[in-house]
């Protein structure tokens, strides 16, 4: 055992931003700092490595630690990072990460599965992330992990911020020229952009005056015109609840878990909009080929999962309560 009171660095890194912890044996949090992407499709593998360093160094600071050149600063270090898709890449993170020479031992496992561990308390279930764009994975009971490409277009997804933009935008545009049913979206769009007209939005994005990555804010558009009884945008969000259906259950299948009572945790940023008709056709789409689903929204950062995936692997094990008293140390921490 390290002669350090941190048993597991945990990491969650996204594209956008990296969440890191230090946690000690008994799943006490000792700190938890935040900072940009440390991912190597975004900044290549050595600012990447850099960008964990110095993470690193200021949770180290914040927790009273001194590091110490040449010494793990952790028994296990639990990274999950967006990116570790396939194998050659999970080989070149694994390498970077154990050349740091932080933790002891390094696993590196995809940030999807932060997401499950964090939103169950079971060690098994299905996770299905909704944020700019969509993706899904399970872990069986037995232990066996499938998950899904979510490259975009090129491995066949559909939905999340950016496709409901992309949808609201056609529809205004569409309904505005004759080929398509009057909409809200008609003004809403327009008016998102600070613009009058849905063509004026399409000339801007054509034009390079906005970023077509701003459509994924029109999500929260999407959810309000539905509520107030547009019926293209109820149509818009059906299609995505039946989507994100087909790719519960797919997993679902392939970790064979049809006849079991487990959790679907619902993670990213669109899931943060409230609309009870979208989240009741997705519950009764995935039940009735798995009746003992649960729709479990995350309430925590997922780095959390990390930390109690973290805490599972360490040799000898955790104390009993240690799981339970991370769980509050990131209740109190917020989102």
């Amino acid at each position: 055992m390290s002669a350090t009171p941190v048993a597991v660095l945990a990491v969650d890194g996204g594209n956008s931003k990296a969440d890191l912890a230090l946690v000690a044996r008994d799943g006490s949090l000792l700190a938890a700092v935040r900072g940009p992407t440390i991912s190597h499709q975004q900044v290549g593998i050595e600012e990447g490595m850099a960008r964990l360093r110095q993470l690193v160094a200021r949770a180290a600071t914040r927790a009273g630690l001194q590091l110490t050149i040449g010494q793990p600063l952790a028994e296990v270090g639990l990274y999950c990072v967006a990116g570790a898709d396939f194998p050659r890449e999970v080989r070149l993170l694994d390498s970077a990460l154990t050349r740091t020479g932080l933790a002891s031992t390094t696993t590196v496992l995809n940030d999807t599965l932060a997401a499950l561990r964090a939103g169950t308390d079971e060690r098994y279930g299905v996770v299905l992330i909704c944020g700019a764009g969509v993706n899904a994975a399970a872990i069986g009971i037995d232990g066996r992990v499938a998950r899904l490409a979510a490259l975009g277009d090129i491995s066949g997804d559909a939905g999340g911020g950016r496709d409901l933009g992309m949808a609201a935008l056609g529809a205004a545009v569409r309904a505005r020229d004759g080929r398509g049913p009057r909409t809200l979206f008609e003004r809403l769009v327009p008016q998102f952009f600070g613009l009058t007209r849905p063509e004026a939005v399409t000339r801007a994005l054509y034009d390079g005056r906005i970023d077509e990555e701003r459509l994924r804010e029109l999500a929260p558009v999407v959810f309000a015109a539905a509520r107030e009884g547009d019926g293209v945008a109820r149509s818009i969000l059906d299609t995505m609840a039946d989507e994100l259906a087909t790719m519960a259950i797919a997993m679902i299948r392939r970790v064979r878990m049809l006849r079991r009572e487990f959790d679907v945790v619902l993670a990213g940023g669109v899931f943060a909009n409230q609309d009870p008709p979208f989240y009741a056709r997705l519950a009764e789409a995935i039940q009735r080929t798995a009746p003992g689903a649960r729709m479990r929204p995350l309430q925590v950062r997922p780095l959390l999962g990390a930390g109690l995936l973290g805490l599972e692997r360490l040799n000898p094990p955790a104390p009993d309560d240690a799981a339970s008293r991370l769980r509050r140390a990131f209740a109190e921490l917020g989102n």
